[in-house]
Formats: structure tokens, sequence, C-alpha cells
């Protein structure tokens, strides 16, 4: 059987679409999620294995990690991309928040990592064939939020942790990071909202999910680029 990809956070968005993505490649996906939702429906008829899993639990995910060491040897990708988006505005005490932050975007990607790496190698050492890690971070690492400051500081740490895993996981598994700003609106997101928006990139318009598939199929398909953070923001750098 093909080595699987794990994606985490795969109930929504990027997530849900990745997933569709390489269940239409007929590649193996398991996937964890925090909240049930009717999409998830479609991937457990497609075959996805689904864990549901609280990454603010270390108890729930030490679990998770037990379960994949002990039923999964080989595995071709892991894609972390479950996130949250917490403003200071939110109310949420600064300890707390600054905690959340760093735990779903960086503590439980390094446990995963450290935990799956033998898995990863594992596919490397029989089939000849390089395997990944990629992190889905935020172009707002490099640039700062004054309104996520707790979000963007942890982006930038998962930044740091793609260069130190890529170095320690050299030659076998290469571990990169994508770093989109804006590919898709929210429902709900009003028209002044998105005119204002898409004005902040030199190509003032949504990249769609379909650039991050692009983009993570190119980093699976290279033998050739490893610590790296590659950035998906329409130009934004130059406005």
């Amino acid at each position: 059987m093909e080595s699987p990809v794990l994606i985490t956070g795969v109930a929504r968005r990027v997530g849900l679409v990745l997933a569709e993505h390489f269940m239409a490649l007929d590649i193996p996906v398991i996937g964890t999620f925090r909240s049930d939702r009717k999409e998830l429906d479609a991937l457990r008829e497609g075959g996805v294995r689904l864990i549901e899993c609280d990454f603010y639990e270390q108890e729930q995910v030490s679990a998770v990690i037990d379960t994949l060491r002990n039923d999964v040897t080989h595995l071709r990708a892991i894609i972390h991309n479950a996130s949250d988006w917490i403003p200071e505005s939110s109310g949420e005490d600064p300890a707390r928040l600054m905690d959340k932050m760093m735990r779903v975007h960086v503590n439980v990607p390094y446990q995963l990592n450290m935990a799956l790496a033998p898995a990863l190698v594992a596919h490397s050492d029989e089939y000849n064939e390089l395997t990944d890690i990629v992190h889905i971070s935020d172009y707002v690492a490099e640039k700062g939020s004054k309104k996520h400051i707790a979000y963007a500081a942890s982006k930038a740490a998962m930044n740091n942790i793609t260069l130190s895993f890529a170095a320690q996981l050299a030659p076998k598994v290469k571990v990169n990071a994508i770093a989109p700003a804006l590919l898709k609106f929210n429902e709900g997101d009003d028209e002044a909202y998105k005119k204002k928006a898409v004005q902040k990139a030199l190509l003032p318009w949504e990249g769609g999910f379909e650039e991050l598939l692009v983009m993570v199929d190119y980093l699976m398909a290279s033998r050739f680029i490893t610590g790296r953070v590659m950035p998906l923001d329409g130009g934004r750098h130059l406005k």
C-alpha cells in the first residue's frame, strides 16, 4: 500500500482542499480535525482516515502520536496546516493567548515531526524517494502584525523550526514552509474589506487555494529544495 500523507486541520479551507487533492491522486490521507463538520463526511466516504484531536489538549496530542507511531510505519509527507487566528482584541489573557498560538503552530508540529520522522525515513529507505515535511506558515511571520502579535510570532517560530528540521533530517527528508498572504476570503467578508485587502499586493486578487496546491506539489516533487520558506503573497513585500 502506498505511504500516506498526514495533514493536520482537514475540516475546512486549506486542509480540506489538500485532503481532497491527495484523494484525487489516489494517495492515502490521514487527517486530524478539532471539530467535526459536515465537510468531513465526503473525506470519510473517500477513505481518509480521520483522527479527532484538540491540539490545545496535550493528553489528546500524546494519544494521537502513540496511535500513529504504532499504526503507521511509512509516511510520504506531513503537512502542518492546523491553525488558529486569535487577535489580541479577543480579550484572551495575553499569556494564555501566546501559549495557545505557540502550541498549535510550533509545539504540536515539533512533537509530530520528532515522533514521526522515522516513518518518513522508512519510506525514503524502502522506495528510494525523498519525503517531505511542509509547514503552512504566513506572510506576517516576516512582517509582524499589530492586531495578531502572538499569531505572527508563532508563525515566525514555525519558520525557524523549518530550518532546524531541514538540517536534522537531510538528506532523506526535505523540510520547507509555505508563507501565503491572501488566498481566499472567508464567507461574510464584506466588499469594502475585500477591496482594501487585495490592494495590499502587486497582484490585486485572491491567490486561491489552487496556488497552494501547486506549491505543495512543487515542493514534494523537488529533489533540491529544503530549509526554505516559500512566499505566496502576490508581491506584498514590494507594496
